[in-house]
């Protein structure tokens, strides 16, 4: 497949008012697909995530880097009437609008939906926050932990019987921008048929009660408050990883004819016919018991020999890996996962690339994340098709800051696919 190959979004157009974390991960994927993203930022030190570091690439955090590539970035003073008229000009030469600023912010600009959308009707206007843009907590402040805690998760994460802990990555952030992303290519094909754009509200907690629907579904149909069960699941029994001397194995066993299967590999066929573990439902009754006989099957032999028996039947199962394993894998490198961009002033850095595969118009890295405002002048001529000389005297009054890099090369990329 060719690197130049078009995306599923190519002649996407979307202006991206978002910082952080969940709103830049929504855009990434609109821009690994095809989309033309137009980061916009204060000329104040821009997106905070800028900074959120170490480890640093020059004076970005791998964080921003990671986040942004491929995305085409300005800088506009919002402070001034004058950078508020060009954002009226580039929502006027936009399908998407996304933000991720707290509710209401936006209406201070003079650009919230309503106001958008009286002017560009079609424009599609997305807006993640951590309640919503309706309810009682809409105006309380949220960041991924926060809301972690305030959906639930955070009283189901942790050891059994022991402290309670935060996922290991944003889960709550990163879900937000995945539901925007659906939310918009949704709000997208309705305008295919009405030809109107509309409001797409995420909310990071409606986001994480919905991901959690299977935990919710059991505690609805139980009355039973869940708890943490380490790496154990509620429903379904044995599903979870155990300790050997190489190192934590997981194992998930997840029907009654897996669990014969099972049984046999790990030559305890009795244990199908015990009458406390003959069905899932005997086992989630007796999961202390069935996990103390498993933890003494699985350390009488190193991981590897388990992860060879278990894999050669059929049993789900892998070994818990740390990140350099990951990148280094082979399947992590057959998928293209982890290519390579080059920065104009950090140099090469590896990324995470796309993770849907397409046959036809699949996902691409694009180019390296933008310097701050470095693509100013040149969206400004090319979306609005302004002249030089109006584009210098608004970055010689401050309104604007081009930043575009001279006499580096050009940024590369390693295929994503």
């Amino acid at each position: 497949m060719s690197l130049h190959a078009p995306g599923a979004l190519d002649g996407l157009k979307v202006l991206d008012f978002t910082h952080a974390l969940a709103g830049p991960y929504c855009t990434l994927l609109l821009s690994d697909y095809g989309a033309r993203v137009y980061k916009l930022e204060s000329p104040e030190g821009g997106d905070m995530g800028r900074a959120w570091g170490p480890p640093f690439a020059g004076e970005y955090a791998h964080f921003f880097l990671g986040l942004n590539r491929g995305k085409r970035g300005i800088a506009i003073d919002l402070k001034r009437p004058e950078g508020i008229g060009l954002c009226w000009r580039l929502i006027g030469a936009m399908d998407v609008l996304v933000e991720n600023f707290r509710p209401g912010a936006m209406d201070r600009l003079g650009l919230g939906y309503q106001a958008v959308h009286a002017r560009h009707p079609r424009l599609v206007y997305c807006s993640i926050s951590g309640y919503g843009q309706t309810g009682p907590s809409r105006d309380e402040t949220a960041m991924d932990l926060v809301v972690e805690c305030s959906s639930g998760f955070l009283s189901i994460t942790g050891t059994e019987g022991g402290e309670l802990t935060r996922a290991g990555y944003a889960v709550c952030d990163i879900n937000a921008g995945l539901f925007a992303t659906i939310g918009i290519l949704m709000a997208l094909r309705a305008r295919e048929q009405t030809g109107r754009g509309q409001y797409v509200d995420v909310s990071m907690q409606d986001g994480m009660i919905s991901a959690m629907s299977s935990n919710y579904m059991t505690y609805l149909g139980s009355g039973a408050v869940p708890g943490p069960l380490g790496t154990g699941f509620k429903t379904v029994v044995p599903y979870q990883t155990f300790h050997t001397d190489e190192g934590h194995l997981g194992i998930a066993v997840g029907s009654e004819k897996l669990w014969e299967v099972f049984c046999r590999a790990i030559g305890r066929e009795d244990l199908t016919a015990h009458p406390h573990f003959a069905t899932n439902p005997d086992r989630v009754a007796r999961r202390k018991e069935l996990e103390t006989v498993l933890s003494e099957v699985f350390a009488r032999q190193p991981r590897s020999y388990w992860v060879e028996r278990l894999s050669a039947a059929g049993i789900p199962c892998s070994p818990v890996r740390n990140f350099a394993h990951v990148v280094e894998h082979a399947q992590s490198v057959a998928r293209g996962m982890f290519p390579v961009v080059r920065h104009p002033t950090a140099g090469e850095l590896r990324v995470t690339g796309p993770p849907i595969k397409f046959s036809e118009t699949p996902g691409q890295v694009g180019a390296a994340a933008p310097l701050l405002g470095e693509h100013t002048a040149q969206v400004l001529a090319e979306v609005l098709k302004m002249e030089a000389g109006e584009i210098e005297a608004l970055g010689a009054s401050g309104v604007i800051v081009n930043a575009a890099p001279t006499n580096t090369p050009a940024a590369s990329t390693t295929p994503g696919q």
